[in-house]
């Protein structure tokens, strides 16, 4: 994976395989913003994203990524609940559901 960190913004972009989250995202869930001259960026669901977070705190090598899961989940309630489980679920070998965000 290839990836670029703002040195003053902080913020984080990473080039990934075809094989988006191993296969496992919705790939109709991806929104795709132009950005005139400069090209076209691919921008992960919400749901993907907390269960990546999930999945890397189920790990035990980032306890600070259910931290920063239940942050993305408080901002986006209006995220598909069933979706997001079942991502949580399949990212941590069902040890993690949905409930745990909530708690």
């Amino acid at each position: 994976m290839l990836g670029w960190v703002h040195p003053t913004l902080r913020l984080g972009f990473e080039a990934v395989s075809s094989s988006l989250y191993g296969g496992m995202a919705d790939r109709e869930c991806v929104v795709l913003l132009g950005l005139g001259d400069d090209g076209t960026v691919a921008i992960v669901s919400v749901a993907d994203m907390i269960a990546d977070r999930m999945g890397q705190f189920a790990s035990g090598s980032a306890p600070e990524m259910l931290a920063q899961a239940r942050s993305l989940y408080a901002l986006h309630p209006d995220v598909d609940h069933a979706y997001l489980d079942s991502r949580i679920r399949y990212g941590t070998g069902g040890d993690y559901a949905l409930a745990q965000l909530k708690s």
